[in-house]
């Protein structure tokens, strides 16, 4: 299996930041970009798409990339997702990332099929995080980071399984939603926590309905 390297990047100019984000699918939790640019002549070896690397590697990358690389990390809320939808929180949260690098960057790389509505010079790479080292250390930064940040709140809100799904709908996740609820971090505008709350609206309805459409048993005869 390929690596991503740098043949994508040799034609841009310096400093090049890669973008990617994380966290897109979740039905609870931010959406989490991260920017990284790379040394080319000092960088950690194994840097892969974050989806192809074991917790354990990632960690370790992550630990190294921090130290080497110049990063920074983005995010859109809960409350952002919900306003604008997924995709231009996304976008706002890879701005984000960029702007806290803390250096402008001469070119800026994508993961995806589009680029933030931004002034910078950009370009956007499908599969940009399989491709492309730099987008693939700015995919690491950008799991790990999310996923920390839902291990914290699986400790705020027990029971939905975060601290291992990180939000996604998996079965464990859904139960939760059955059982307890749907919590202030879960992403309202997705269809899945939509239906959830609708479904446990009605019973509450019904019994309303009922109440006021049934005869009165104390009223009184003139």
């Amino acid at each position: 299996m390929t690596r991503p390297c740098f043949k994508l990047e040799i034609g841009y100019p310096e400093p090049l930041a890669g973008v990617d984000e994380a966290g897109c699918a979740p039905l609870a939790g931010p959406v989490v970009a991260a920017a990284v640019i790379l040394d080319r002549k000092h960088f950690p070896r194994g840097i892969d798409d974050s989806k192809n690397l074991p917790l354990e590697k990632r960690e370790a990358l992550y630990a190294k990339l921090v130290k080497c690389a110049a990063w920074g990390v983005g995010v859109a809320s809960v409350e952002e997702i919900d306003e604008l939808n997924i995709y231009w929180a996304r976008m706002l949260a890879m701005t984000r990332a960029v702007e806290a690098l803390g250096l402008e960057p001469a070119w800026v790389l994508v993961d995806g099929n589009a680029c933030p509505r931004w002034q910078r010079p950009s370009k956007a790479i499908v599969a940009g995080d399989a491709k492309c080292r730099s987008i693939a250390a700015a995919s690491i930064v950008a799991k790990v980071t999310r996923d920390r940040i839902m291990a914290d709140h699986a400790r705020t809100y027990p029971g939905y399984g975060w601290a291992t799904n990180r939000g996604y709908p998996t079965p464990e996740h859904f139960r939760g939603l059955e059982a307890l609820g749907v919590t202030p971090l879960h992403r309202r505008s997705f269809a899945p926590v939509r239906e959830i709350i609708a479904r446990r609206a009605q019973p509450e309805r019904g019994f309303q309905e009922s109440a006021v459409a049934s005869p009165l048993s104390h009223t009184t005869s003139s």
